[in-house]
């Protein structure tokens, strides 16, 4: 991650569909790096966020849970944007187009090298008032953009929709293959509860990397392998950085293993069944090659998690990030006690795992855990609750997000900053993860 001297500059993020755990990544992955930040707008479907310094956007490729960031260009107070759409009051209408850039920025906006150009424009908010005009403010938006871009002599047209589209917003793969970043822009309108945000994306989640390294690594296990984007979250959740020893006790084909090693982490892998030891190696010398990684330091181990002390060394690890046995492949929603019975029989590993994992990481070090959260045909849920078992061994649970991030309190922010555990499930799963993290204590052995 690299960041310029110290000035304070604003940015939008767009998480993806977990919003809760995409703002849980955010907050561990600038609190581990020192970079101190504030969310002045919280939603979810987007985060405004104040830093002390521009950011890199290479960033972007060091998140899992991001799809864009944008800086902020302008601000516009909600009450403006409410009278000049919901009220369609002209003046105010001419005040928020008076709030656009215009003139010589448009031109530094857009990065101009031609005489045409293509843009775009995505609009994004959490009041359902906009709704229904959503595509006339996208076209308000775009218009005024195109204009001031013929005024500098430029042929500009702004990306429409298909019909089917519910919100005009501009998805990370089409300002990929438009090539929207760098060789011309994509405009946000974010509406927030008090002020909205005009800002200029400037770098995305790129998905066809994170296919590479799921689809084109050469040993592959579809049904029980965890996927990149949530291996990158839950590497950043355990505060891995450069340098770091990050353990993952049961690698399976070793995908948190190759993202922490892209974040020029020594990583060591066990798994007690020899076929994922010596896939995980073929990834991990794959992934070497793949992406050049001169330095990269990497072992893989066959063992047993819950006798973890037998190979690697006490207080050595700097962070643990791991998905254990999750059960079985459930073919059909299960009743209440069949879950139960699944979790009750996984519960001693979990326990033994804990136990040993406490003694391989240095003082004030992370695991980041999944454990199973089955929905039952019923719509309850069953899941192996770790944490009062955790405590007891000497592990403090972890509230990734924190008060001190936030500009203004609230119900839903109260609520955020105790959250240790976020649950990462697709309606349609029938088991789905619990991501909890924990962190070894400060005094007790």
């Amino acid at each position: 991650m690299k960041m310029s001297e110290p000035e304070q500059a604003v940015y939008v993020f767009v998480p993806g569909k977990n919003w809760q755990l995409s703002l849980a990544e955010l907050g561990s992955y600038f609190t581990t790096r020192e970079c101190r930040f504030r969310v002045t707008n919280l939603s979810k479907s987007f985060f405004v966020l104040e830093s002390d310094r521009h950011l890199d956007p290479v960033i972007a490729d060091e998140l899992g849970g991001t799809l864009k960031i944008s800086a902020v260009l302008s601000q516009i107070p909600i009450g403006m944007v409410k009278d000049a759409f919901l009220h369609k009051n002209r003046q105010a209408q001419s005040d928020v187009r008076s709030r656009l850039p215009s003139g010589d920025s448009v031109g530094e906006i857009f990065n101009l090298r031609q005489g045409k150009c293509v843009f775009g424009v995505s609009l994004y908010f959490d009041d359902s008032q906009f709704f229904r005009l959503s595509g006339e403010i996208h076209r308000f938006v775009g218009s005024h953009f195109k204009q001031e871009l013929a005024a500098q002599g430029v042929r500009a047209k702004f990306m429409g929709f298909p019909r089917n589209r519910k919100f005009p917003q501009l998805t990370n793969v089409e300002i990929i293959k438009k090539r929207l970043v760098g060789e011309s822009a994509e405009i946000l309108l974010c509406i927030g509860r008090e002020q909205a945000f005009i800002a200029k994306t400037v770098a995305v989640h790129n998905p066809f990397e994170f296919q590479k390294r799921d689809v084109e690594r050469p040993v592959q296990r579809k049904i029980f392998s965890i996927p990149p984007r949530l291996a990158k979250m839950m590497v950043n959740l355990s505060s891995c950085l450069s340098g770091r020893l990050l353990l993952d006790p049961f690698c399976g084909v070793g995908t948190i293993l190759q993202e922490a090693l892209l974040a020029k982490a020594h990583v060591t892998g066990m798994d007690i069944d020899p076929w994922c030891v010596e896939a995980s190696r073929a990834n991990l010398e794959w992934l070497k090659n793949e992406y050049r990684l001169k330095d990269a330091s990497y072992r893989v181990l066959q063992g047993n998690a819950r006798s973890l002390t037998t190979q690697i060394q006490e207080e050595t690890v700097d962070c643990i990030a791991t998905e254990p046995d999750l059960g079985p492949a459930l073919r059909h929603f299960p009743t209440e006690r069949y879950a139960r019975g699944i979790v009750d029989k996984l519960k001693p590993m979990y326990i033994d795992f804990l136990a040993e994992a406490f003694r391989v990481l240095r003082r004030e070090g992370r695991i980041v855990i999944v454990v199973p959260y089955i929905k039952t045909r019923t719509g309850s849920t069953v899941t192996l609750n770790i944490e009062e078992k955790a405590l007891a061994i000497g592990f403090e649970s972890v509230c990734p997000i924190r008060a001190e991030d936030f500009l203004e309190c609230g119900p839903l922010i109260e609520k955020l900053v105790a959250a240790s555990s976020f649950v990462d499930m697709e309606k349609r799963h029938k088991i789905g993860r619990r991501i909890c993290v924990l962190q070894k204590g400060r005094s007790k052995n």
